[in-house]
């Protein structure tokens, strides 16, 4: 496929959104895995480069040696019209895999116009479209971030969703994923394993109750393992600063270097969304930002 990959990246503007190998990426060779997941962004790579959040879990989960988490964004018009001419699937940018070939295909939701880029970036990977559709064969998806706190719209499309704050739940996935490559687990399996992580909320084990006059009532679990409630994800204690971020080859909507001085806010203003879903407000101290600006630096120039 890599050659095919290089003659369409002749063909396209921007061609370095999709090249990988930038500073401060990690490619792992891909046979000496047993965890392979693929993170998307459903924008693109412009603007996906930008999200701190998808850098988080890319750092958490490649410092674990058997893990290679890779990346994915959503292609621009010109270079989604050729790979689809020339039947290329969509692949993650560092061992250019199709996204049917990871164990998880994991999405960021940040906004809600981006859910008809999920629907194309899954067409254009390879893997069924609507999650009912897929077998044994596909890997599963499961979205997270602010936008899946209302996760029906986009229900029949995603095998799981994962409410809350994700730096300790994708290693807790990450070691299911271990268990059910080694036990060839069937996909049934694998989506009421998930329900063991708090968090996660898996649409198919759920149906709508209504009231005699039809209108909607409530979502109930059909499993005993499924939570009535799924309560949203949160750590005590923020995680050590991003200071090794992945620097981009060409200029992203926000070409810089970020720390992330504190999660949450103590004001609570009703229109904010970020104010209400990652209470509570947690800060990190002056020390702790100063030294993360200077590793910053240091790793990025």
């Amino acid at each position: 496929m890599t050659a095919t990959i290089d003659d369409l990246l002749a063909r396209v503007t921007k061609p370095a959104r999709y090249s990988g190998g930038e500073w401060n990426s990690v490619t792992k060779p891909w046979g000496a895995t047993s965890v392979r997941i693929a993170l998307c962004y459903p924008d693109c790579y412009d603007i996906g480069m930008s999200n701190m959040g998808l850098g988080i879990l890319y750092d958490i989960l490649n410092r674990v040696d058997d893990i290679a988490c890779e990346r994915a964004y959503a292609p621009w018009e010109d270079m989604e019209a050729e790979m689809r001419r020339e039947g290329v699937p969509l692949w993650s940018l560092e061992n250019r895999r199709p996204l049917r070939d990871f164990d998880i295909v994991g999405f960021t939701f940040q906004y809600e116009m981006t859910y008809t880029n999920v629907l194309n970036m899954l067409d254009l990977g390879g893997i069924p479209v609507r999650a009912d559709e897929r077998g044994n064969e596909h890997p599963l998806v499961i979205a997270g971030g602010s936008g899946c706190f209302n996760p029906e719209p986009m229900s029949p499309f995603i095998d799981a969703f994962l409410i809350g704050e994700g730096e300790e739940a994708v290693i807790e996935i990450a070691g299911l994923v271990r268990n059910w490559r080694r036990d060839s687990t069937p996909r049934a399996q694998r989506l009421r394993d998930l329900l063991s992580v708090s968090g996660v909320y898996v649409p198919s084990f759920y149906e709508p109750s209504y009231d005699p006059g039809g209108r909607f009532q409530a979502l109930l679990p059909r499993v005993a393992e499924a939570p009535q409630v799924v309560k949203r994800r949160i750590l005590e204690a923020l995680p050590p600063p991003l200071v090794q971020p992945i620097v981009p080859f060409l200029q992203t909507i926000h070409d810089r270097a970020v720390v992330e001085i504190q999660r949450g806010c103590t004001q609570g203003c009703r229109f904010c969304q970020a104010g209400m879903i990652y209470r509570p407000a947690r800060e990190r101290s002056p020390a702790q930002v100063a030294e993360a600006a200077r590793q910053l630096m240091a790793n990025t120039g």
